[in-house]
């Protein structure tokens, strides 16, 4: 397993495993407590897993947390999603940067995303699903959402949204949600 820095988010990173692939299908470790320690990364900070199931067009996000925020590793353990991290911190050296992914079952490429980045994803196959390990517990009172289709952000999304929450149809714009915090 290998680890990458991205260099459109400060503190992120992409971590590549090994699949080991014969007759039956493949193999792989998609964690690795010495590769995500030699980052600078603290393997044992995650504190809860979970796993989200979507069909091909829904997209969830862009989500983040407020207060002290939470990092995150993603990962799509089945199908292949577009994974989007909006870098919202406003001391990063990349304050509103983007980066996009591909992520898929077949290479189970993990993204890392730090606290203070928003986060969200398209499903672009019939079925789909999404690892998450948080270094935090789940707040709800601190759940942030930003519209998706912000014109500030121009996320380029591959697919027309067939389905998504509530929670996302309705949230406000980027500027928005950083006059509030602001305020």
């Amino acid at each position: 397993m290998k680890a990458t820095e991205v260099p459109e988010i400060a503190g992120a990173y992409l971590f590549e495993p090994t699949p080991y692939a014969d007759e039956r299908g493949f193999f792989c470790r998609t964690f690795d407590v010495d590769v995500v320690r030699s980052v600078g990364l603290d393997p044992h900070a995650f504190v809860q897993d979970s796993l989200s199931r979507s069909v091909r067009g829904v997209v969830r996000g862009l989500h983040l947390r407020s207060g002290a925020g939470e990092a995150k590793l993603v990962r799509c353990s089945y199908g292949e999603i577009f994974d989007v991290v909006v870098d919202l911190r406003p001391d990063s050296p990349t304050y509103l940067g983007r980066a996009f992914f591909e992520l898929s079952g077949e290479t189970q490429k993990t993204v890392y995303i730090p606290a203070g980045c928003a986060h969200g994803f398209q499903a672009l196959t019939e079925i789909t699903d999404t690892s998450y390990r948080i270094d935090r517990e789940h707040d709800p009172s601190e759940d942030v959402t930003i519209a998706f289709d912000d014109p500030e952000l121009s996320i380029p999304w591959p697919l027309p949204v067939t389905s998504m929450s509530q929670r996302d149809r309705e949230a406000p714009s980027l500027a928005e949600v950083l006059k509030h915090k602001e305020g």
